[in-house]
């Protein structure tokens, strides 16, 4: 009999979707004995019920994708780049079928879920030019009838832990890079929300994706660990909480992997006395509620300078009742629930908690969330929070917007540079000078200029600093191709065998 974790109080539909693996190119029920409940988190009802792998199961999928990778890494550039347009067609194609799966089992709203999908099919289109990606280098005559040529190739078969926040944009911004570079892949998509991944899994079949180049285990802490421990995998790329980012990356490279983990976030936005305050309060809002909050590199700490407070906690709380909070289906909403009923009332608990702490509750989300048994809570702003408070020095990934007054500059740059975090930063002025200084100050890996949510285009690299990230290299962009390919460095020479002989001595370049 399967084993199924079901949260306390939720209704189950009289149906329930069962959601498979993807092993070797097709579908594979899990028989492990154990699953998971995926919700509607607008109706607050399970509707799907995922499998859970086993260690075998995982073992399945990378002996899978060990299989196909000597192929497929033999697969040239010119046909990859082939594969990689029609993987991107098929994916615009099918954009709005993606973001529906992810409304459904997310929650968030259909607007914000196509946009994400935008967002993953720029890192497609990036590596859609794989073979200007992986040119080396070549240098000619560097002794006396020998070249040197520099190349990169794939590690082999390379492994995704991804979170429930994302579930088809940060996949797209691991697979893609990987099996651009010749790699093979396993994903273990968020168990919370796994029907994109298998979606996505069958476009890219019919893209023309060898089986087995691509595979999806989902599962619990046992498919974690056995993708951190398994001897054929060669990298593991990770997007989570801090404290399961250090254990991936410690658990992963101790077991001779290359890792990157990326951790939790505590975003700021400082806002200057001399910036736009309408344009603030607009930007603190997007970025404060947008997807719920539950964006790593949402804004939940506004930090205002100066006598910039009062006008700002005006301007946001005169916007607050104008966002719509509903389905996520509903072509109205601007803001859907959170992805569980364990997760909003855990948000939730941090309003009481803030004003415990001394906290000023300017607006309570509970009061605003909709009716109903969908896992919904309203906008909520905290004044006057201090850094000692757990609302400041908690990831609460939800709609709630922390404001903290500082008296200068120096000290909201200080206040960045001293959070654990180093995931985003905003500051919002109208002095161009200030602006380049801050860039230069602040010790944070992606900096937005009255840019709320700083994310970086596909051709540069996403990732913190601090408990933010765990590795060297960041995720898509360049550091993603470096991050899938390792280099090998060729000394030639083709001289007249008639010059040969036994030279003891220390190679020269002479």
């Amino acid at each position: 009999m399967t084993e199924v974790a079901e949260a306390p109080g939720a209704e189950r539909a009289q149906e329930l979707k069962r959601i498979k693996h993807w092993i070797n190119g097709t579908l594979v029920a899990g028989d492990s004995g154990r699953s998971g409940p995926v919700y509607n988190p607008a109706a607050g009802i399970q509707t799907g019920e995922v499998d859970f792998a086993s260690v075998e199961e995982v073992d399945r999928a990378v002996q899978a994708a060990k299989e196909a990778f000597a192929s497929w890494r033999a697969v040239s550039l010119s046909r990859k780049t082939e594969i990689f347009f029609r993987i991107r067609a098929l994916v615009d194609e099918h954009r709005e079928d993606i973001a529906k799966i992810l409304t459904a089992e997310h929650g968030k709203v259909l607007s914000d879920a196509k946009g994400e999908v935008a967002r993953g099919l720029e890192v497609i289109e990036f590596c859609c030019g794989i073979p200007e990606l992986l040119k080396g280098g070549f240098t000619e005559q560097a002794s006396t009838g020998i070249d040197v040529y520099s190349i990169r190739q794939p590690l082999g078969v390379c492994a995704g832990i991804t979170p429930f926040n994302f579930p088809a944009m940060v996949p797209m911004w691991m697979w893609a890079p990987a099996l651009a570079c010749g790699n093979t892949f396993v994903l273990k998509p968020s168990e919370k929300d796994p029907s994109a991944s298998v979606y996505t899994a069958e476009l890219l079949k019919e893209a023309g994706v060898p089986d087995g180049v691509f595979n999806v285990v989902h599962g619990d802490k046992v498919a974690v660990d056995a993708i951190l421990e398994h001897p054929e995998i060669a990298a593991v790329s990770f997007v989570g909480s801090t404290p399961i980012a250090r254990y991936v990356y410690e658990t992963g490279t101790s077991h001779g992997k290359r890792v990157q983990a990326l951790g939790g976030a505590k975003n700021h936005m400082i806002v200057l006395p001399d910036a736009d305050i309408d344009m603030a309060a607009d930007a603190a809002v997007s970025a404060g509620y947008g997807s719920a909050g539950e964006r790593c590199m949402a804004v939940s700490m506004l930090v205002a300078v100066g006598d910039a407070g009062d006008e700002l906690i005006g301007a946001i709380k005169e916007r607050l009742p104008k966002v719509k909070v509903g389905d996520g289906m509903q072509p109205d909403s601007e803001m859907g629930p959170l992805v569980t009923r364990e997760h909003r009332d855990k948000v939730a608990s941090y309003i009481d908690k803030g004003r415990d702490e001394g906290a000023t509750v300017v607006t309570d989300g509970r009061e605003s969330a909709p009716d109903g048994g969908g896992f919904f809570l309203g906008v909520t702003l905290l004044d006057d929070v201090k850094p000692e408070m757990d609302v400041y020095k908690d990831e609460i990934f939800g709609p709630v917007l922390g404001v903290t007054r500082v008296g200068t500059y120096d000290e909201a740059v200080r206040l960045v540079n001293e959070n654990p975090y180093g995931n985003g930063v905003a500051i919002f002025t109208r002095d161009g000078g200030v602006a380049r200084q801050f860039q230069f100050d602040v010790n944070v890996g992606m900096v937005g200029i009255n840019v709320p949510i700083p994310v970086p285009v596909a051709y540069y690299s996403f990732g913190g600093w601090k408990n933010s990230l765990f590795g060297d290299l960041h995720v898509y962009g360049p550091e993603g191709i470096q991050f899938y390919t390792r280099g090998k460095v060729v000394t030639s020479r083709w001289p007249d065998p008639a010059t040969s002989k036994v030279d003891l001595g220390f190679p020269q370049t002479r």
